[in-house]
């Protein structure tokens, strides 16, 4: 620490100039890629930090060599810390198959082939066939009709959207009957009550957190109503003395009344999923024969697709949503529906079990897993060679759906449970982060445990090269 004002301002002295570490090896590694004025930013905030730490103990003596070394350090740390900031690919070995925080659901190959076709000029409103203005969205829309027996789909940005606009377009002024049980929070800060207050529609509640009876619902109706609104619970389940009419019993209601009956399912299940211990979820085919007049749910979970919000139901309601002042702020752009399309087509073509990665992943059995674990923990063995601190060991575990869905749900999995003779749990799952690619994992009893579930198999390879630069 210097002694003395003198003292300080050598140190200061030492400084690297701006044009001194710009000419570095790393700043003009940076400047390639984030362009010179960018790096010149930088590189006055790296030595503007360091000014303002010079008086405090370091440890360390601050020559001019020493000094630009730690001004390259820091640049090197600043670069790194902006970029991985941005939206970047990552490798998800968490066994969470629909993670809400890494992208939700990752895109079939098709899928992903189809958004780099669109992304150029596309047909998103052109008749190939007429050379005329054509309608957005038409063929992803009637490949869902055709899928869940709805007369008409709608697509917006997202199922909240979905909401939002369904209930302010048939329920604006009115009042909206829901069970107590439905109020439900699906995940950061959105709340159904919310939606409801700025849709300016009057909440109506019924029955009780566990139970409601047709007859609540049946008492509640008056000349103000204007829907019944069932909501899936995604995120959680109330289990025990309970009580929930069906779609059928309040559609056979809403009906008699005049009312219409609107059911948001969320997950967006296209195919039955209980062979694969997800039964409790909604399959959107079967709320449409059931009598709902309207279903929204997302296109970025269960289904596989991309981020979307999924409005089937009725001709004559959907061609007034077509036509409300909302939908063209709400809308879906040309990668959405390119993404989408793929994804149905799948779906059509009855290959979503091989094809669409979240149904693959949830559909693959503890067995499947066990035998990529022991593939993959022979490869990683040869690449330690016996001599690496990295560590490993085989352990049963459970994934996860994620994504608001199936919180009951147990995916029985097969984990690789790493460990570090020299490094903590939290210090190597942070190594793992910083890696490249970034690999994204879960400390369990002081383990990071990797989950090959979302580990797709083209990802093994970086995976291994990952855990080899560990040793």
């Amino acid at each position: 620490m210097p002694s003395s004002v003198k003292e300080t301002n050598s140190i200061m002295r030492n400084l690297p100039s701006v044009d001194e570490l710009l000419r570095s090896s790393i700043a003009q590694d940076i400047a390639g890629s984030a362009g010179e004025r960018h790096a010149a930013t930088l590189c006055r905030g790296v030595i503007e930090q360091i000014r303002l730490e010079i008086g405090k103990p370091s440890g360390k003596e601050d020559t001019k060599d020493s000094l630009l070394a730690l001004s390259e350090q820091r640049l090197a740390s600043e670069w790194q810390t902006e970029r991985l900031s941005g939206v970047s690919r990552v490798i998800n070995a968490t066994g969470v198959v629909i993670h809400t925080n890494l992208g939700r659901a990752p895109l079939s190959e098709n899928a992903r082939r189809a958004v780099t076709d669109a992304s150029g000029y596309c047909t998103l409103e052109y008749d190939i066939q007429t050379g005329k203005r054509g309608r957005r969205g038409r063929r992803a829309e009637s490949l869902l009709a055709e899928l869940t027996g709805a007369e008409d789909v709608l697509i917006v940005n997202n199922c909240a959207a979905a909401a939002f606009f369904v209930l302010t377009a048939f329920a604006s002024g009115g009042e909206v009957v829901i069970s107590r049980g439905e109020l439900v929070e699906i995940g950061g800060d959105f709340r159904v009550p919310d939606v409801l207050k700025q849709s300016r529609a009057k909440l109506h509640e019924v029955g009780t957190t566990n139970r409601t009876k047709i007859a609540d619902y049946q008492e509640a109706i008056n000349a103000k109503t204007r829907l019944i609104l069932r909501v899936h619970p995604s995120n959680y389940r109330i289990v025990g003395f309970t009580a929930m009419p069906n779609v059928g019993e309040l559609a056979e209601l809403a009906h008699s009344k005049g009312i219409l009956l609107y059911e948001d399912i969320g997950s967006g299940a296209l195919v039955d999923m209980s062979e694969f211990g997800l039964g409790d979820e909604p399959v959107v085919a079967r709320s449409i024969a059931d009598g709902a007049d309207i279903v929204t749910f997302s296109g970025d979970k269960l289904l596989g697709g991309p981020q979307s919000g999924i409005i089937a139901g009725k001709s004559e309601l959907i061609a007034r949503l077509r036509k409300h002042p909302l939908y063209r702020a709400l809308r879906v752009d040309k990668l959405a529906y390119a993404a989408l399309e793929a994804t149905l087509d799948a779906y059509r073509r009855e290959a979503v079990l091989d094809e669409v990665p979240v149904l693959k992943m949830l559909s693959m059995s503890k067995d499947e897993i066990a035998k990529r674990v022991e593939r993959f923990a022979k490869q990683l063995e040869e690449k330690l060679n016996g001599i690496s601190d990295l560590k490993f060991e085989i352990l049963d575990g459970v994934s996860a759906v994620g994504g608001g869905a199936a919180p009951n749900a147990e995916l029985h999995t097969t984990l690789i449970a790493l460990s570090h003779r020299k490094l903590k749990p939290q210090r190597l799952e942070q190594l793992l982060r910083k890696a490249d690619p970034p690999v994204i994992a879960r400390i369990v009893d002081d383990k990071v445990m990797i989950d090959l579930r979302t580990v797709s198999d083209s990802e093994e390879t970086q995976l291994l090269k990952v855990f080899n630069e560990l040793r």
